[in-house]
């Protein structure tokens, strides 16, 4: 099994390269984690203090449980990851199964940060982007999937995102073994890397 790591800046492009790796591997070889999944389960929470969640924290998130799950299927067996909902800031009692696959995909911002995440990581790929871009989707998407408004996206950006990219995403860069400028546009890019992962495998 290979698990490939790909970070990068909130709205750098990730998602688009993973889906791009999958569309050129054979089918049913790879798995893809989420590290969104894995967000302290704050359903709890009054709307007040929801609101203060800082999403861009490493501490936002359950490694514990996610390298345990990248055990799991290292060791063969099957996991139940969870399904976080940004809307009510809490995990749904379901639950989605991941099957082992030849390559597993560990996706999101701060998968670097964790030193014990890094060692579990075969490969690891760091998407950038311009932060102007970045912050057009990130703008785009809060307001299209998390019902934020224009004004408490950009407060949620400059309050949060950025900072929290500055002091603790865009460092991580030095961890990957490859970077990937434009995110989902860099065809080159994911071609060596989707032949990197062929002769791997």
């Amino acid at each position: 099994m290979l698990i490939i790591g790909i970070a990068g800046g909130s709205g750098s492009g990730k998602t688009t390269v993973v889906k791009k790796i999958i569309e050129r591997l054979p089918k049913d070889s790879v798995a893809v984690v989420s590290q969104d999944a894995y967000y302290f389960d704050n359903g709890h929470l009054s709307k007040e203090e929801k609101l203060k969640i800082n999403f861009d924290h490493p501490n936002s998130i359950e490694w514990d449980l996610l390298n345990a799950d990248l055990d799991k299927l290292r060791e063969g067996n099957s996991i139940e990851m969870p399904i976080y909902t940004y809307v009510t800031c809490g995990r749904a009692k379901e639950t989605i199964p991941i099957v082992p696959r030849k390559v597993v995909i560990v996706e999101g911002i701060l998968i670097f940060t964790n030193p014990e995440l890094l060692k579990r990581l075969d490969v690891k790929v760091y998407v950038a982007a311009d932060g102007d871009e970045r912050l057009m989707r990130i703008i785009n998407r809060d307001m299209m999937e998390r019902g934020r408004s224009l004004k408490a996206a950009l407060d949620h950006y400059s309050n949060y995102v950025r900072p929290m990219h500055i002091e603790f995403i865009e460092p991580t860069k030095r961890n990957a073994d490859i970077i990937i400028p434009q995110g989902g546009e860099n065809h080159v890019g994911i071609d060596i890397l989707t032949s990197k992962i062929e002769t791997s495998i």
